[in-house]
């Protein structure tokens, strides 16, 4: 198994970043416009155990898998998934949200898959889609804040 990770500080607080993390339409827009999720079939309120698929399209236009997930454990600032589908066999992602203050935090991303050459084209999607999915969050921030 090989890890990637990618951490930026959000000028949210913990406990408001957590919690949108928890939604599925935020997962959404921060994938967006690279992944769009088409069939979202995951329920509204999420909780360890929740499982949930969506399908996958590159760009709204190339139709790829279904991607399905299952929340292992969901603390206050901390989210656990299990995920497959398509060519990604093992992908187990892990978010944290650590308060460094009363409106800012530090977001981890990190991503546990397949090791070896197998895995090695998906940890070089890992790591492109992380820069974009944290800048995504930067946006989103500043259209909350």
């Amino acid at each position: 198994m090989a890890s990637t990770a990618r951490t930026t500080e959000l000028p949210l607080s913990a406990d408001v970043a957590a919690q949108l993390a928890r939604s599925p339409e935020v997962m959404a827009f921060v994938m967006s416009p690279v992944l769009r999720l088409y069939r979202m079939d995951v329920p509204e309120h999420i909780e360890a155990g929740t499982r949930g698929k969506a399908r996958l399209w590159w760009f709204g236009m190339f139709p790829s898998w279904t991607h399905h997930i299952t929340v292992e454990r969901l603390d206050p600032l901390e989210i656990r998934t299990d995920e497959h589908g398509g060519p990604v066999h093992t992908w187990r992602h892990r978010l944290t949200f650590v308060p460094l203050g009363e409106h800012r935090c530090r977001y981890t991303d990190e991503i546990v898959t397949d090791d070896g050459w197998r895995g090695a084209p998906t940890r070089l999607f890992v790591r492109l889609m992380f820069r974009h999915r944290h800048r995504r969050w930067h946006q989103l921030a500043r259209m909350l804040t």
